[in-house]
């Protein structure tokens, strides 16, 4: 499947994979930015637009070398792309090192997009639910 991006910025790079057989595309910055630490926000351009096909959606996710070396984490982990949405791909990174600020460089790869399936499910009002197991038990937990 072809996924279609326009540049935007420049510098902008295409998202490319570390690896042939890895499932997300890395995402690259298109700017430079400071994340202080202890909780540090800031919204990254990646300069690209990318056309998402229908019945898809892009997930924005993070990168695990980010999280394990830096503590750099997504605020919004997934970012959800539409397949209608035509704007700039943004990160929102968070700095959770309590101690160590964290510069990124134009290039740096900064998340990963993964295209995914959805179904277009119609909400509709129900009287009742059928039953489960489970039921209404462990709201925030599987119970253990």
């Amino acid at each position: 499947m072809e996924l279609r991006f326009k540049l935007l910025a420049e510098g902008a790079r295409l998202p490319d994979r570390a690896n042939y057989d890895d499932a997300g595309l890395d995402l690259h910055a298109a700017e430079a930015a400071t994340l202080e630490p202890a909780g540090g926000r800031v919204s990254i351009g990646t300069g690209l637009a990318v056309e998402i096909p229908p019945g898809h959606a892009g997930l924005v996710l993070p990168r695990s070398g980010l999280a394990t070396r830096h503590g750099i984490a997504l605020t919004n982990a997934p970012g959800l792309i539409d397949p209608g949405y035509r704007g700039e791909i943004r990160v929102l990174l968070l700095n959770t090192d309590p101690t160590e600020r964290f510069e990124v460089r134009p290039g740096d790869r900064i998340a990963q997009l993964l295209l995914a399936p959805f179904v277009e499910a119609e909400p509709l009002e129900a009287a009742a639910l059928s039953e489960s197991e489970r039921g209404e038990r462990g709201f925030g937990s599987s119970g253990s």
